[in-house]
């Protein structure tokens, strides 16, 4: 039974002109006793834009505001961007988590592995079965992707069905983890499918996205002729990858070495599942340096080029246990997340020139993404014919796009939305009709500060322009007792011509104390504030920023 003033809400917080950081709301009922459910809890990564940041999750203080009417969140895999907020946010919540076995294992190993993470209340679920939380029975359907057990939701209400994808690509043969469940998407389609909120990762992409069988194939074969070490980077989730070249390995006589804290959790975990069946035990790190060139490959983390992976530390050739050759192959098998190009080919050089042989997706086929291209999205249309459609999981020229696409298959609506907005799903024709508070939040060092924060936006302008810092002390009469001390960063020694850029400074704030009449110079302040102007005015004149500068003045 619905009331009058019911109404299915799609409102989502973060996934939504970005890739990463996913996490939406799904709310039925009227207004003011709205029941919601949150779909993942996912993070991104920080870009130079935010210096010292690593990590940003979705502000979710629309939902912390009525998180009694919150009813659970549902994971639909395990990879960062769906799950990697959960510990950081879930006490602010603190409703169920609903997740597939794998992923909630995954989730405690990582919690053990982290001091003071709090022990989220998990409730395993399988596809198949049927979560009744409230007005919402949702049912969790198998789709391949490039980590194990990932599902679409089918969200039923009494106001129609929506289905939300996850990420999923079409492959019949996934190597790990199981194919899309093609039978089952086309029975909801028969139901009849109000709204589809789907992947729009690859909907640039013509065709359909190689299988990751074909992936293991070309690995064997590079692996096989390989003569030295062989390197293995990828993501640390990519649990098909893992097993690929965990088969191309034993089939070159070969055994692997695992480098980096994730992919060893990810590797004990997908063993714990049965991912891994058949295949020997990985070693760690330290019995990579014992073992002959050619009977070693080594899985290792740091495909992204982050500065403290495995990767980058073995260019650097600063790891403790893994040092490489003149000879040896290392292979990216990911393809770059769009702003990490330049710290991967830093890597990708320093091993060139130390005479390693590198092999990217390229050069051949050792990568595969996780995602639907054109065709694929075109064959999920096909089977659940959803009357409105919402592109998710993208930046702003993929949602556009993949709504034209949508349009183009017959949707009779479909809506670009954005992070905020507040999606009226039924009844009535579907719109945006509000905009929700929403937004970021950092994770500085291990502090979670918002983005207006003042410390994060004076960062911005000291990694841009520098600090100046000037102490001094002065007599009650105004007179100085004793030389300033000045400290610069970030700013260079001299200026362009030639002179010192100390002695630049120190002219400023003594030529600034000379002209201040003795009654100003009885004041703090004023004097404070007279050489902070006048330092930064110089300086500007002669390097052409504007630095921050800090004037300290103590009376004596």
């Amino acid at each position: 039974m619905t009331r009058h003033d019911d109404e299915l809400i799609f409102l989502p917080l973060g996934g939504l002109g970005e890739i990463g950081m996913n996490a939406a709301l799904y709310g039925f009922g009227p207004p003011r006793r709205r029941k919601w459910i949150l779909v993942d809890c996912g993070l991104s990564f920080a870009g130079p834009d935010v210096p010292g940041v690593d990590l940003i999750m979705p502000d979710l203080a629309f939902i912390e505001n009525v998180r009694q009417d919150l009813l659970a969140m549902i994971v639909t895999h395990a990879h960062e961007d769906h799950v990697g907020a959960i510990a950081e946010l879930w006490p602010r919540l603190r409703c169920p988590v609903y997740a597939t076995q794998f992923a909630a294992d995954l989730l405690e190993t990582r919690r053990l592995g982290e001091a003071g993470a709090p022990e989220v209340e998990m409730r395993v679920y399988a596809p198949g079965d049927q979560l009744n939380l409230g007005p919402f029975a949702i049912e969790p359907v198998r789709m391949a992707h490039s980590i194990p057990e990932s599902v679409a939701l089918a969200i039923r209400t009494p106001l129609g069905v929506v289905v939300h994808s996850g990420d999923w690509k079409i492959d019949p043969t996934p190597v790990a983890g199981w194919s899309t469940d093609e039978a089952r998407l086309r029975q909801i389609g028969d139901e009849g499918v109000l709204a589809l909120i789907s992947d729009s990762t690859n909907i640039l992409r013509p065709g359909e996205s190689p299988s990751e069988t074909q992936v293991g194939e070309e690995l064997a074969k590079i692996i096989a002729q390989a003569s030295g070490r062989v390197v293995v980077t990828t993501f640390a989730s990519n649990v098909a990858r893992m097993r690929s070249v965990a088969e191309a390995a034993a089939a070159a006589g070969r055994v692997v070495v695992v480098v980096g804290r994730a992919m060893d959790r990810v590797s004990q975990v997908a063993r714990q599942n049965g991912y891994l069946n058949g295949l020997p035990d990985f070693l760690p790190a330290d019995a990579f340096a014992n073992l002959p060139r050619d009977k070693v490959v080594l899985l290792a983390t740091g495909s992204q080029g982050e500065p403290r992976g495995a990767m980058a530390r073995i260019a650097d050739e600063d790891h403790p246990a893994v040092k490489l050759a003149k000879g040896d192959t290392v292979i990216f098998s990911a393809r770059p997340i769009p702003g990490n190009e330049r710290s991967i080919g830093g890597i990708i050089n320093k091993l060139v020139r130390h005479g390693v042989h590198v092999l990217t997706d390229r050069d051949a086929l050792v990568h595969v993404s996780g995602h639907p291209r054109r065709d694929e999205v075109r064959r999920l249309y096909e089977w659940l014919r959803p009357r409105v459609a919402i592109p998710a999981h993208g930046e702003a020229m993929h949602l556009y796009e993949h709504a034209d696409f949508a349009r183009a298959q017959g949707v009779e609506k479909a809506l670009v939305a954005m992070n905020g907005d507040v999606v009226a799903l039924a009844p009535g024709v579907p719109a945006i009709v509000d905009e929700a508070p929403h937004g970021r939040l950092y994770l500085d060092g291990n502090v979670l500060v918002r983005e207006d924060d003042e410390g994060l936006r004076m960062r911005r302008k000291l990694a841009f322009s520098g600090v100046i810092s000037v102490g001094l002390a002065l007599t009650s009469k105004g007179e100085l007792a004793g030389d300033p001390d000045v400290l610069i960063a970030g700013i260079p020694s001299r200026a362009r011509d030639g002179r010192s850029m100390d002695e630049i400074i120190d002219k400023a704030v003594f030529e600034t104390i000379d002209t201040l009449p003795r009654a100003r110079r009885r004041d703090p302040d004023d004097v404070a504030t007279a050489i902070e102007r006048a330092v930064r005015n110089t300086v500007r004149g002669v390097w052409g920023k504007r630095p921050q500068v800090h004037v300290l003045v103590m009376q004596v």
